[in-house]
């Protein structure tokens, strides 16, 4: 009935069956890293951004994936534009790299549809000689489309320990409508938070199996008892947990 639904359930079945086994490293990734006491984070800039804020502080997500944010991409940021010129900015991820306490063994999320931007790769290569496993959710046909604009010429795709494709088209928008020359309907959101809450929630049930520790996730604020679960989780994991609460 829907350009848009058929379109986004389409690609999440391909999604679901060919990125399965990147999928499944990155679960195994995160348990180690939580069993291990390693920290995890998540970065992405302007829209991309939007996942590192479905990961933050979330009823049933994880309270150990820690939000790398630069207030110039935030999509709150006027003119809107200053977050495209700064995303583009050579030096600027490296400096919100240089914010984090980053350790060898730290998994790292970067989100960028494109993967050229110089922003992603700054962080990317900054966290990468601190040893940190990289996880990139990027869209592999757009960014092999496109050059980098970055001064080492690479994308975010060809740093990554790990690459998930969102299988999106290029340029996100994937409904064509007639007499319209420009796609509307981007995918890379809902395809993105679809790839993450699926890691998030079998992430839970593997520590759940391996008996180790017990699933750092949050309790709903709005349920009686929520905060109080909630303190007691934070206090059990406050060395893996980098933002104030």
């Amino acid at each position: 009935m829907y350009q848009y639904f058929d379109k986004i359930i389409e690609k999440l079945k391909i999604v679901e069956k060919e990125e399965k086994y990147k999928i499944e490293g990155t679960i195994d990734l995160l348990v180690e890293a939580i069993e291990k006491k390693q920290s995890i984070y998540i970065f992405g800039a302007s829209h991309a951004g939007i996942l590192t804020q479905e990961m933050y502080y979330r009823a049933g997500g994880l309270m150990v994936i820690n939000p790398i944010f630069g207030r110039e991409i935030m999509l709150d940021t006027e003119p809107i534009t200053l977050t495209s010129q700064m995303e583009r900015l050579e030096g600027y991820g490296e400096n919100l790299g240089k914010t984090v306490d980053f350790k060898e063994n730290d998994v790292l999320i970067l989100h960028s549809v494109s993967g050229r931007n110089s922003v992603i790769l700054d962080l990317g290569l900054y966290a990468k000689k601190k040893g940190v496993k990289i996880i990139a959710l990027t869209n592999l046909e757009y960014s092999k489309s496109v050059e980098s604009r970055h001064s080492s010429r690479k994308k975010l795709y060809e740093l990554a320990d790990i690459t998930i494709d969102n299988h999106g088209d290029i340029g996100d928008a994937m409904c064509e409508i007639e007499g319209l020359e420009q796609k509307v309907g981007p995918s890379s959101t809902v395809v993105g938070a679809t790839i993450l809450n699926t890691i998030v929630s079998e992430v839970c049930k593997k520590l759940i199996e391996n008996g180790k520790v017990h699933p750092p996730i949050y309790y709903s604020a709005n349920l009686d008892g929520g905060d109080e679960l909630n303190k007691k989780l934070k206090d059990e994991f406050k060395e893996l947990i980098h933002y104030r609460y």
